[in-house]
């Protein structure tokens, strides 16, 4: 079997992946939860959709399927349902969130998986994919890295989807990992980090690279910061944000972090990514990614981006760089 299935493909960002898959002539199925939606959707690609919620039924909707896609946010309330119908189908499963707890879930649940010969590959958007593939590119400029700190730029105006995910992540407390474990660390201090035009503040926050830098580098401790500019965390009543930016607002952004490793014997190295804005990579890296699993680049059990395809995977996406500082 070679069928992608996008689910929340009617949403903000993954319609934009669902035109991508169907311009790639995938073979495609769309799925989620509003009928009209995907009525309308499934008619303009010429494709074929599933109705079905992220719950306990959900499995008996994957059959056929080979690999699922899901973009329907926030996470915390459909991630955990969907893998498990996944181990249940024999279907690999990814996602695009940046929440911690789903990370920490999918790696809980990698034993079962691989058991079930099914990947958990959440993560395969910004952020994870550009972060993923940065931590492990700085980590090799280091011998015998110890300590590694990421930071991302959080530019322009956020989707709707993307703040009630962000949400989720403030929800879920400061976390850090100290030796190898993952720790409450509420008393984590704001950093400067430069990404490119001097140093800014940045504030800490638990995205799920707490989890992949993890596992992608073996770098026992790691601490994750954002840098949020202007408008782009909203205040209010999420659920009444528009869907998402324009076009034009998306091109006036473009996505940075940076990352910083620390060798036992002191050395530092650092690194910035940049590339097209955050809401422009994700369907393209998620359907390359869905792309890269459907021809065979797949392995059971828990995976990150980075470790499954490489650290050069997040600058095979046009427009991406990584510069070392």
């Amino acid at each position: 079997m070679s069928t992608l299935m996008i689910y929340g493909a009617t949403g903000y960002t993954g319609r934009m992946a669902a035109e991508l898959a169907k311009g790639r002539a995938l073979d495609l199925v769309i799925a989620g939860r509003n009928a009209e939606k995907l009525q309308s959707l499934a008619a303009r690609l010429d494709v074929p959709y599933r109705l079905f919620n992220a719950d306990a039924h959900a499995a008996k909707s994957l059959e056929g399927i080979s690999v699922l896609l899901n973009f329907a946010g926030p996470f915390a309330q459909t991630a955990p349902a969907l893998m498990q119908a996944c181990i249940e189908a024999g279907v690999d499963y990814l996602d695009i969130t940046a929440e911690i707890n789903v990370y920490r879930q999918a790696e809980q649940l990698g034993a079962q998986a691989a058991t079930a010969g099914v990947m958990l590959l959440p993560g395969v958007g910004w952020d994870v994919v550009p972060t993923d593939c940065l931590a492990m590119h700085v980590a090799r400029r280091v011998q015998q890295p110890h300590t590694l700190r990421i930071a991302l730029q959080v530019a322009g105006s956020m989707s709707r989807g993307s703040a009630l995910s962000v949400s989720e992540i403030i929800g879920a407390g400061l976390l850090a990992r100290v030796d190898g474990q993952l720790v409450a660390a509420p008393d984590v201090q704001p950093r400067h980090f430069d990404f490119g035009d001097g140093p800014v503040p940045c504030a800490p926050l638990s995205f799920g690279d707490l989890v992949t830098g993890w596992h992608s580098t073996g770098i026992p401790n790691i601490a994750l910061y954002v840098h949020i500019t202007g408008d782009a965390f909203p205040e209010g009543d999420l659920s009444l944000l528009p869907e998402g930016p324009s076009a034009q607002e998306r091109d006036a952004h473009r996505a940075r972090a940076v990352a910083e490793v620390i060798g036992t014997d002191g050395t530092v190295a650092r690194s910035i990514v940049e590339t097209v804005n955050g809401y422009t990579y994700t369907p393209l890296a998620a359907v390359e990614a869905a792309c890269r699993v459907l021809q065979g680049e797949r392995r059971g059990g828990f995976e990150t981006p980075a470790r499954l395809l490489g650290g050069g995977f997040a600058e095979s996406i046009a427009g991406t760089t990584i510069i070392d500082i």
